[in-house]
């Protein structure tokens, strides 16, 4: 024992405290309780109580030596202009934002995928259940044929239902058609070529068509425009047939 007091009087250096910033601090009472701190009050296997505990000492000693740096003018806020260099790099960073990026992707077209799959599930049970009221319909028909052409039925009226349901159809498709209109294609159809009506011998010549020579001119129709030497128009016609022969004579 007389060996480390010793050896502690060696080392033991006599510093200002500003030097050493040492604070010393007991157990602190709970805020919420306000009741005394006792020995027994804190459970060491708590871990929620021994954390607590911890904070609470911790805030006492910088609520001690906060006085204690002011009156020594030692700035304890850090200026708005301070510069912190980064741990990581900036090329490190990049590759986590990358990375972080991927992932949300990732699960965004997961999400998607989900999404579609729900859609072509719920589509496909409805076409099923369609599917299957149709052959109902069908079976239901069939069965009611077959009891007439026995003679177990004299009733028709799975014929009135057929043809009813079948005029609803036709209505609610013609009532969707006047309320939706036609589309760009048709328009340009009927607009080109009309909107029926007769069509074979629309162009055929009539009595007042043949009367009418308006549009008649008499030196397109005997080539009497332009005028050439002479007074002949120079007609661009072909060479004969031994003009041509020369000519490729002469090109050998």
């Amino acid at each position: 024992q007389r060996g480390l007091k010793r050896c502690l009087s060696e080392f033991k250096q006599q510093l200002a405290w500003v030097e050493r910033l040492d604070v010393t601090a007991g157990q602190v009472a709970d805020p919420v309780s306000q009741s005394a701190p006792s020995k027994g009050a804190v459970d060491p296997e708590n871990d929620f109580q021994r954390e607590m505990s911890f904070y609470r000492q911790a805030q006492a000693a910088v609520l001690e030596a906060l006085p204690k740096l002011r009156k020594l003018q030692v700035p304890t806020r850090r200026p708005d202009d301070y510069f912190a260099e980064m741990a990581k790099s900036d090329q490190q960073m990049q590759k986590i934002r990358q990375k972080l990026k991927s992932k949300q992707e990732a699960m965004e077209r997961s999400e998607k995928a989900k999404q579609l799959r729900a859609m072509r599930k719920y589509g496909k049970k409805v076409q099923t259940e369609i599917l299957q009221r149709r052959q109902k319909e069908k079976k239901n028909m069939l069965n009611a044929v077959k009891k007439y052409q026995k003679g177990l039925s004299d009733k028709l009226d799975f014929l009135d239902e057929e043809q009813t349901s079948s005029q609803g159809n036709k209505k609610g498709s013609a009532s969707q058609r006047i309320k939706k209109g036609p589309n760009a294609k048709r328009r340009y159809k009927n607009q080109k070529f009309g909107f029926g009506g007769k069509k074979k011998g629309s162009k055929w010549n009539t009595k007042e068509s043949c009367n009418d020579v308006s549009s008649f001119r008499s030196k397109v129709a005997h080539n009497k425009g332009k005028a050439g030497k002479g007074g002949k128009k120079a007609l661009n016609k072909r060479p004969g047939k031994r003009a041509r022969q020369k000519m490729k004579n002469r090109a050998r």
